[in-house]
């Protein structure tokens, strides 16, 4: 089984149903770079410099673009000690 797609995200980027948008310059490179074809159920692992977590592609109808549903309870915090 393949790993689900890595896509850098802005946590506090998100709508006001807390699902996180996926229109950052981070997230566009990752989308691009990857060839990740954007699909509503795909499963994805979201990160930035500090937390990860995994997530589901929706696409937003009220803003028009494609955002990852995520369980803020499952927040990961990265170790950056190495």
């Amino acid at each position: 089984m393949e790993p689900n797609p890595k896509i850098r995200v802005d946590f506090q980027n998100a709508d006001r149903k807390g699902r996180v948008r996926l229109n950052t310059k981070g997230s566009i490179e990752d989308i691009n770079n990857q060839k990740i074809h954007l699909k509503t159920g795909t499963e994805v692992f979201l990160y930035d410099e500090e937390l990860s977590v995994n997530g589901t592609i929706a696409f937003s109808i009220e803003e028009n673009l494609w955002v990852a549903t995520i369980d803020w309870n499952e927040l990961i915090k990265s170790n950056q000690s190495g």
